[in-house]
């Protein structure tokens, strides 16, 4: 790639609906460390954009670096484009995102034939453990697995990109529901 070229491709095939399709939930208990599909990954993203229309996030995760496009949500869906770059790229735009950069270790569970993403927070979000399920539409059914609690799909705060502005550890008591303390 020459100096000042910028070459992405989508990480979505070329057919697929640009959309996510996703509902959130606070974690109960730590029954799902029992499912993992192996150890997790940590993720380091930051926003280069975020208002309640959309967003720009950076992700970086060892040596794979994403571009990512959100429209606003309607409902628990939203427009979502996703582009592989190349990791120094990411590494510097992270240097220009808003802080405090989102800190997290991912853990991929199966639960009834459904892919789970398990997201345990560090840094400004330490104590906040939230588990997201992709579906392909709003209506699918989806077997709750016992150690999710909470539904937090349509509450702003538990957005990244809010964590971002407002994070999990200056959250007063009184300003929502907690997540379950690590062990």
């Amino acid at each position: 790639m020459g100096k000042g070229r910028f070459f992405i491709h989508s990480m979505k095939p070329p057919d697929a609906e640009p959309l996510e399709i996703e509902r959130k939930f606070l974690l109960s208990g730590d029954a799902w460390r029992d499912h993992t599909s192996g150890p997790g990954r940590r993720l380091s993203q930051g926003y280069l954009c975020s208002d309640p229309h959309k967003s720009v996030r950076i992700r970086l995760a060892g040596d794979d670096a994403t571009l990512t496009v959100k429209g606003a949500r309607e409902g628990i869906t939203r427009v979502e484009l996703q582009y592989t770059i190349p990791r120094r790229d990411a590494e510097r735009m992270l240097e220009l995102c808003m802080r405090p950069l989102i800190d997290k270790t991912r853990y991929i569970v199966f639960h009834d034939g459904m892919k789970w993403e398990v997201d345990i927070f560090h840094g400004e979000n330490d104590g906040l453990r939230i588990a997201e399920v992709e579906l392909e539409s709003e209506d699918q059914p989806v077997s709750l697995p016992e150690w999710v609690g909470e539904e937090v799909s349509h509450d702003a705060r538990y957005y990244n990109s809010c964590l971002v502005r407002e994070p999990f550890r200056s959250w007063k008591p009184h300003s929502g529901p907690t997540a379950a303390p690590m062990p």
